[in-house]
């Protein structure tokens, strides 16, 4: 007997595209003589189509009320930001991935920095800006440039740019704001870009898949929207990193799927700093490379101190690197999370999984089979 599974996608968010492009391989790959697929669109403007026809949204509610799993597959707020996870935990219907409170405070960049410092893992130093708010002169000098500005609650790189002198800054906060009020500023991280994939399998073991290395193209200054969705970006899988960096980064990615919460799958990006003059390799020195076993006893980083945690001005404290870090400066940095990545076949998540012999069509039924196994509740 199949499984009734409705995909559910688009969204008002800025992200409605990229949803699309998501849910369009989702449908692509999914077993057809497994389930019996209901697709469920919410249009940029709100209103709702289940397979292709506009349906009030008490009709569109019953019908995801009567499958079996829905299969969320929308990016940024008003999707993945437990908004709708919250709908359907009160509809009592199953669901792929990540529940209300892992939706909300991955989504929200600067919960999500204050949650992984709490858990022992570094991030980057940052201030976090309200409405109105500007970067003081203090703030400027701890800083340094450049400095990149993020929204606290978008993705895709969406109102994302670099700074490079002060100068630019008002532009960017305009820019930001556009995406969210709420804006975090934060020091840019020389090294190597790396993401991991975090999979949950139905029996409850938590994986972490092959480090991706990213590498932009010189017409991007970082993996914006364009690098990401209009190509240019290469994507080493696996990438060219020692065992025990392999090992380390894979460690910290699991670390903050449990920091967070989150179930069924969680794509955590690193940065793994250049070596400064005192600085060693990213295992933290470690002789026998067993940098994922080497954690301190209060479940911080290597040398068992952890991040001191947001400042009374929602920076990122002092630390002996100006980050908040009191410990090994080669350690990882986690750069942001994402609770729902990107499920084109290019994208990064199921491109890491196919790496690592779980192809497209088996993912999906992991996911979905984990999703069965669990109660509704977050």
């Amino acid at each position: 007997m199949s499984i009734r599974l409705a995909v559910l996608y688009g969204g008002r968010s800025s992200e409605h595209e990229v949803s699309r492009r998501s849910a369009a391989s989702i449908l692509a790959h999914l077993d057809r003589e497994a389930y019996r697929v209901t697709e469920v669109l919410i249009g940029r403007d709100g209103q709702w189509q289940v397979d292709g026809e506009p349906v009030t949204l008490p009709a569109a509610l019953a019908v995801l009320a009567d499958q079996d799993v829905v299969f969320p597959a929308l990016h940024g707020p008003y999707g993945e930001d437990g908004s709708v996870q919250s709908m359907l935990e009160w509809l009592g219907v199953r669901y792929v991935g990540n529940g209300v409170f892992a939706g909300a405070a991955g989504m929200d960049k600067a919960v999500t920095k204050k949650l992984l410092s709490a858990a022992g893992l570094r991030v980057a130093a940052g201030v976090t800006l309200g409405p109105g708010e500007f970067l003081s002169r203090a703030d400027q000098r701890r800083l340094g440039l450049p400095v990149f500005v993020k929204p606290a609650r978008a993705g895709s790189s969406i109102g994302v740019s670099r700074v490079d002198e002060w100068w630019q800054l008002p532009t960017a906060l305009l820019l930001a704001r556009d995406a969210d009020p709420k804006v975090l500023v934060e020091r840019a991280v020389p090294g190597r870009e790396v993401d991991v994939a975090v999979l949950q399998h139905p029996d409850g073991r938590i994986e972490a898949g092959p480090p991706l290395e990213i590498t932009v193209p010189p017409t991007s200054a970082f993996f914006d929207y364009s690098a990401k969705y209009d190509g240019g970006a290469v994507f080493q899988i696996p990438a060219e990193l020692d065992p025990a960096t392999t090992r380390l980064v894979q460690e910290r990615a699991i670390r903050a799927f449990h920091a967070l919460g989150c179930r069924g799958l969680l794509r955590v990006d690193l940065f793994l700093p250049d070596p400064g003059p005192s600085q060693g390799s990213a295992t933290g020195g470690d002789p026998n490379g067993d940098g994922p076993h080497s954690v301190g006893p209060n479940g911080g980083g290597p040398t068992g101190h952890g991040a001191t945690g947001d400042g009374p001005n929602g920076d990122d404290g002092g630390g002996a690197n100006g980050d908040g870090w009191v410990g090994d400066p080669a350690e990882p940095v986690v750069n942001e999370v994402n609770t729902f990545p990107g499920f084109t076949s290019a994208s990064q998540f199921p491109r890491i999984w196919a790496q690592a012999g779980i192809a497209f069509p088996d993912l999906l039924d992991i996911l979905i089979a984990g999703a069965r196994g669990t109660v509704p509740a977050s």
